[in-house]
């Protein structure tokens, strides 16, 4: 008996705010508030919501029968409780379904398995965290950014005890080879390799909505006679996607959701499918083989390679600054340092330096904040550029970032003392100013009654020297 396994990426980054070179060294906050919240919203009531609560309904309506897996990144997750915990908890009813497997992956949705294995795992271990603080779950299967796997990777995620890894079921990689299998990682056997049927997880993801597709349009009944011509030796179907393709990527008006309220009760009536999730396959299958990957994979773009973040030379450039610091950072304690260092990490940046515009142009527009991949480029270089300062200046690597530390401190510590008496200073010359306003107007007065004084001295004295007068000429 063959069983789809469904599994949906729920992402979003924090997008970086207009920063601009003159901000470098005096604004240290990044981010777009505006856009990373209003995005955030629309996502979720067009997907995240009306999804949920569709799953839930199909959970509870074919009593547990259906079953979905979900890796939500850590940067969603701080977003949900920042702007819609309502999401968070949609997700949490969910979890308590039991039906419902929650992935582990990277914190900050990042490339870092690329780069830096001790800083890869600390990242898992802060994403495992979230799930369960989140969903009360310890996940057993890893789901790297963006599927990205290779034979060293997965050597990487096994050392870290996780049973099963997801990855995409590339041509150029399986060759005559079936995605519909379960395989193992060729250096470290004990790890399972689930590969995604990259062409009817596409058909829902991408093409559903297009009117120019020779299969349009797909309905539930159609997919499934997909499935039921399948060779029945071919044990599980792995369909796996945004979970954007709900709502955002394929709006509501296009069906969408009745085609995914629609499938179970084809799947159920019409085939001998089953539903099941990672672990479910991982745990009941046998491994047919190992697959062999000795570069890097991915599931993005019609490559199915590392080309969407690390394609041209900005986004090499960008990368490899990013992770000049990774030494440094691993001697940080100051807590608004290390979230930068996470959200500076988020794949999404370099993806929006990517110059692929001919057959992906659509994918790479979308949330894209900038015109250009210039444009972001030199966004995210005066970002970096400013977060290099302040690392510096809190961990020097040599003498000479020493020594601009510590004059950076003795100047900061001169201008705190100059704000200082700047502060005394004005209140002294307030004190002053009210004094002598005081003084002013008590002397006014005191002059005011002096004069009134000298007047009436000088009319009491006439008055004697009229009556002298007088009284010589009364005589005559």
């Amino acid at each position: 008996m063959s069983t789809i396994c469904l599994y949906f990426q729920v992402h979003q980054p924090f997008r970086f705010r207009n920063y601009r070179f003159f901000d470098i060294g005096d604004e240290h906050y990044y981010y777009d508030d505006y856009s990373n919240e209003s995005i955030f919203r629309k996502v979720a009531e067009k997907c995240y919501l009306p999804a949920n609560k569709v799953i839930l309904e199909l959970i509870n309506k074919y009593e547990g029968k259906f079953k979905v897996a979900f890796s939500i990144s850590g940067i969603a997750m701080d977003q949900m409780e920042l702007y819609a915990p309502d999401v968070l908890e949609s997700f949490k009813a969910l979890a308590e379904t039991g039906k419902v497997e929650f992935l582990a992956e990277t914190n900050s949705h990042s490339l870092v398995s690329l780069k830096d294995e001790d800083e890869f795992r600390q990242q898992v271990e802060e994403h495992g965290e979230k799930l369960k603080k989140h969903f009360k779950q310890e996940p057993k299967v890893f789901r790297n950014t963006e599927l990205i796997y290779s034979d060293e990777i997965g050597a990487q995620v096994a050392r870290m005890g996780y049973e099963a890894m997801l990855t995409e079921g590339a041509k150029h990689i399986l060759g005559w080879k079936s995605p519909n299998y379960l395989y193992c990682n060729a250096i470290d056997p004990k790890l399972k390799v689930l590969l995604k049927n990259f062409k009817l997880s596409d058909d829902i993801a991408f093409r559903f909505s297009d009117q120019s597709w020779e299969e349009y349009p797909l309905t539930a009944d159609k997919f499934v006679g997909w499935l039921n011509q399948m060779g029945k030796e071919e044990e599980t179907v792995n369909l796996f996607m945004d979970y954007e393709t709900f709502g955002e990527h394929q709006w509501e008006e296009t069906g969408i959701f009745k085609f995914l309220k629609s499938i179970p009760e084809m799947v159920f009536a019409n085939s001998d499918f089953t539903f099941s999730t990672p672990a479910e396959v991982a745990r009941n299958l046998q491994v047919v083989s190992a697959i062999q990957v000795p570069y890097p994979i991915s599931w993005a773009d019609e490559e199915r390679d590392l080309t969407a973040w690390l394609g041209n030379e900005l986004q090499e450039q960008a990368f490899d600054r990013l992770y000049e610091l990774g030494e440094q950072m691993k001697k940080i304690t100051d807590p608004v340092l290390k979230k930068d260092w996470s959200y500076l990490q988020v794949s999404d940046h370099f993806y929006y330096m990517c110059t692929k515009f001919f057959s992906d142009g659509a994918v790479h527009s979308y949330f894209n904040p900038y015109d250009t991949p210039y444009d972001a480029f030199i966004n995210y270089m005066n970002v970096l550029s400013d977060f290099s300062l302040r690392v510096n200046a809190a961990v020097p690597k040599n003498n000479v970032e020493m020594e601009i530390a510590n004059l950076t401190g003795i100047i900061n510590e001169k201008d705190e003392i100059i704000q200082k008496y700047e502060q005394e200073l004005y209140e002294l010359n307030k004190q002053l100013f009210s004094g002598t306003k005081r003084t002013t107007s008590a002397g006014k007065t005191k002059t005011a009654n002096t004069a009134g004084a000298k007047k009436a001295g000088t009319a009491k004295k006439k008055s004697p020297a009229r009556k002298t007068k007088l009284a010589k000429r009364k005589p005559e």
